[in-house]
């Protein structure tokens, strides 16, 4: 038995594979960070902090002529979200059906999904988490109602990112209504979004916790993530009509690069 109890849910192994599959697929679908982050881990449930490499100097030393320095770590957070399966819907999976009803899991795991991006992409000043957006040294650019111009905003950003001395590839994360309003406004012909996809070198990500775009840097080492505990589904209780579950996950994110980063922002 471990810290997730799952040895006490009654639940067979083919309910869990049916929960994880419909876990996994909701959260490739919606995790964007992790496409553009360097990604440090899972080191497990156990592992507190990421090492920063910097020292505190500390007064009043117990013994006279000592140096006592404190090591300064960035602890990881635990972020958990609840749900609810019906036990007939377990079964029914026992039995080898086609159709139960996850989407309790589903919609878990999308919350998941958005509460480590928004992390990631808009910070978390609570858990001492910069974001890539408001972590940018860089003036948001504006994006206007017009997407035909879109490209040459992409365009400037780049190049704020060249002129700061920061190297490529360079991949841009795309908020829903962009990704939207790129996709089906054309210009001459094709997408704008082909006109963008010119312009990128790296990926073109959906990101549903960007409000807006942000363009980054791929050179690596300016954005890293740190995950403990990777994405994992626990028990916590049960009744005779449903079985309570969770998912949960421990991570923390470093901005080393603010330079690395231009923010697109709605006008």
């Amino acid at each position: 038995m471990n810290h997730l109890h799952r040895e006490l849910a009654p639940i067979t192994p083919a309910g869990w594979a049916e929960i994880e599959e419909e876990a996994s697929q909701t959260l490739r679908r919606m995790l964007a960070g992790r496409k553009l982050f360097d990604f440090e881990g899972p080191h497990g449930w156990e592992h507190a902090a990421a090492n920063l490499g910097r020292v505190q100097s500390l007064s009043d030393a117990p013994v006279d002529g000592a140096r006592v320095r404190r090591r300064i770590v960035q602890p990881l957070i635990e972020a958990r979200i609840p749900f609810e399966i019906e036990r007939d819907e377990l079964e029914a999976a026992a039995r080898g059906a086609a159709d139960i009803d996850l989407d309790a899991v589903a919609e878990a795991a999308r919350q998941a999904a958005m509460l480590e991006d928004h992390a990631l992409f808009n910070g978390y000043d609570a858990a001492g988490i910069a974001g890539v957006m408001t972590a940018s040294e860089h003036e948001p650019l504006p994006i206007e109602s017009d997407y035909t111009r879109y490209p040459g905003l992409v365009a400037e950003a780049s190049e704020r990112l060249r002129s700061a001395g920061v190297d490529g590839p360079y991949a841009i994360a795309l908020g829903p209504r962009c990704y939207t309003e790129l996709t089906r406004t054309t210009e001459q012909g094709y997408p704008v979004m082909e006109h963008v996809r010119r312009l990128i070198d790296g990926p073109i990500v959906w990101a549903p916790a960007v409000d807006g775009a942000v363009v980054m840097s791929m050179r690596g080492g300016d954005f890293i993530m740190h995950v403990g505990q990777d994405f994992s589904i626990g028990y916590t209780e049960h009744n005779e009509t449903h079985v309570r579950l969770y998912i949960q996950e421990s991570f923390t994110a470093l901005v080393f690069g603010p330079e690395a980063a231009v923010p697109l922002r709605h006008t």
